[in-house]
């Protein structure tokens, strides 16, 4: 019996930033997402925010992770403990691209790389994370 697909959750955040998760192979040793460059992203400079990027980041490292293991959405939550982020340039396209590969699944951490481009290939940023996997808990009551 094949297991019940499940949507990922309503995240504003997400939807404000336009990100796009990028279909591909089941067997793909990492997950890629897809973000505009468009004014919701921009800082004061009138450039893409490192905030921004960082949320974009975020998102892709969290699917590597829950791809390279045996996650249940159902019944955990997969959360970033640590991040490092360097940003090296900004982007000459319309998109960036941030694609994220899991380094190591331990007992507890689960680390992965990252590196976002635009749509011609130029680096904006590299980072590195952690995430771990924790009982689901009730959301915050705001």
């Amino acid at each position: 019996m094949d297991e019940p697909v499940i949507a990922p959750p309503h995240i504003p955040l997400h939807e404000l930033l336009g990100l796009e998760f990028v279909d591909l192979p089941e067997d793909a040793g990492y997950s890629e997402i897809r973000m505009p460059v468009r004014a919701e992203a921009f800082g004061f400079t009138g450039n893409l925010h490192g905030g921004a990027i960082a949320t974009l980041v975020d998102l892709a490292c969290a699917m590597a992770a829950v791809k390279a293991t045996s996650f249940d959405v159902t019944k955990e939550s997969m959360v970033t403990s640590d991040m490092h982020l360097r940003y090296v340039g900004r982007p000459r396209t319309a998109n960036v691209l941030a694609r994220a590969e899991v380094v190591r699944v331990g007992s507890q951490l689960i680390v992965i790389d990252c590196k976002v481009i635009d749509d011609d290939g130029h680096l904006v940023a590299v980072g590195d994370l952690s995430m771990m996997r924790v009982t689901l808990r009730d959301p915050l009551d705001v």
